[in-house]
């Protein structure tokens, strides 16, 4: 099988185990209304989530809510899923955000133990057919890798300015910063899950190189692409 051919194979298998759209989970189906604090038709904001219960999900690991929040940890500047199996931090030194991008906005750097990266992406707002859905779907399928936000939003019949607002009030963060997050996601799973050389990686993850993307992961994780390609034990033949 060609290198070629078992990325496909492999980002297949990627899309169904994580998800991208998680429609059938619904905010009844994952949470109970005690948890959550009505919004009245409006989308899913971080803000709009109580604490308490997304701490005392945090401290049960609870799947429920993975891919819905992130927990990022003042005290090591990193965000993990809630389902993280690592030691639970004092409540006071935890802040949830509503999307990976806002955790990185604000500096957090991605688990490499709970992997954020490979978190089902289940936006907490009903309804299939929303702006910021068909925004998420435009952006996975690279309209921002190759065009800009103005362009995007045009595609959808908004504005620009229109379209960060709704950005911000769902996910707490920009189309761009949306964007780069989804990049380096898809670039963090090939890197796991692959062989590819990481030039391959850096084109099919949207980055237009691969030292753009390694400039990304050295923001974000303090490190190389390459450095985080785990180690392959060696195929010898009998």
């Amino acid at each position: 099988m060609t290198e070629l051919r078992q990325y496909e194979v492999f980002w297949s298998q990627a899309r169904r185990c994580t998800g991208f759209f998680c429609l059938q989970r619904s905010i009844p189906d994952v949470v109970s209304a005690k948890r959550v604090v009505a919004a009245r038709g409006r989308g899913y904001s971080g803000r709009m989530l109580d604490f308490a219960a997304q701490y005392a999900a945090f401290q049960r690991r609870d799947p429920a809510w993975d891919g819905i929040v992130f927990v990022a940890v003042k005290t090591t500047g990193v965000y993990c899923r809630p389902v993280c199996r690592a030691r639970t931090p004092l409540a006071r030194n935890v802040q949830f955000y509503g999307s990976a991008a806002s955790a990185e906005r604000d500096g957090y750097r991605p688990c490499l133990r709970c992997r954020p990266e490979a978190a089902p992406f289940c936006p907490a707002w009903k309804g299939t057919r929303t702006t910021v859905e068909r925004a998420l779907a435009l952006i996975e399928a690279g309209a921002l890798d190759r065009g800009n936000v103005e362009a995007l939003a045009g595609r959808l019949g908004v504005g620009a300015r229109h379209l960060s607002r709704l950005f911000a009030e769902h996910l707490d963060a920009s189309p761009l910063q949306v964007a780069l997050s989804l990049r380096v996601q898809r670039a963090k799973r090939l890197i796991d899950g692959s062989a590819l050389p990481l030039a391959l990686v850096a084109q099919h993850a949207g980055f237009s190189s691969a030292r753009r993307m390694n400039a990304a992961f050295a923001k974000l994780y303090g490190r190389s692409a390459a450095s985080l390609r785990r180690k392959r034990p060696a195929v010898t033949m009998q």
